[in-house]
């Protein structure tokens, strides 16, 4: 990272700002290596096997064509945009926090996973309450885990 002011290494603090993202950007490569960028509402954990990302969508498109070719992915999550103004152009800068990395997709294919991964999802945007699923969606509602390899943070603020 050049900036190594800006870097955030706190494992508690890199939790808060995924916390505090509502989307989770992902990068999929075709056979031709151009990239595909994705944006997601997710559901992420940390435990001890590691940090894993969790999303939800329907069973067929572009994005499961492109994993299923190649799993490896990289993703981008971003919060507290502020523009910070400036006397001249060049002078105007941004406050941010950003959360980089790379990782391995893969479908959750068993039931039980698919729901453990569903509250997932739903505890980002609503924490702490419990949720009811129709068994037909479930089965009909293609679930991915994103397997983090490596995650890099930064910020920067007043």
């Amino acid at each position: 990272m050049r900036r190594k002011e800006r870097e955030v290494t706190d494992i508690e603090k890199i939790d808060r700002i995924i916390a505090g993202c509502d989307c989770c950007r992902i990068a999929l490569c075709d056979g031709a290596c151009a990239p595909y960028i994705v944006p997601l509402s997710f559901g992420y954990e940390r435990t001890a096997d590691g940090c894993f990302f969790y999303f939800h969508g329907a069973r067929k498109g572009r994005k499961l064509e492109l994993m299923e070719r190649n799993p490896n992915v990289g993703f981008e999550l971003d919060s507290d945009h502020q523009i910070v103004r400036g006397e001249e152009a060049c002078d105007y800068s941004t406050h941010y926090c950003s959360v980089i990395g790379t990782g391995r997709l893969e479908r959750v294919l068993a039931y039980a996973d698919k729901l453990r991964a569903l509250d997932c999802i739903m505890a980002h945007y609503e924490p702490g309450k419990r949720w009811a699923y129709d068994e037909k969606i479930v089965q009909a509602t293609e679930i991915l885990r994103l397997t983090v390899g490596e995650l890099s943070c930064k910020a920067y603020d007043a």
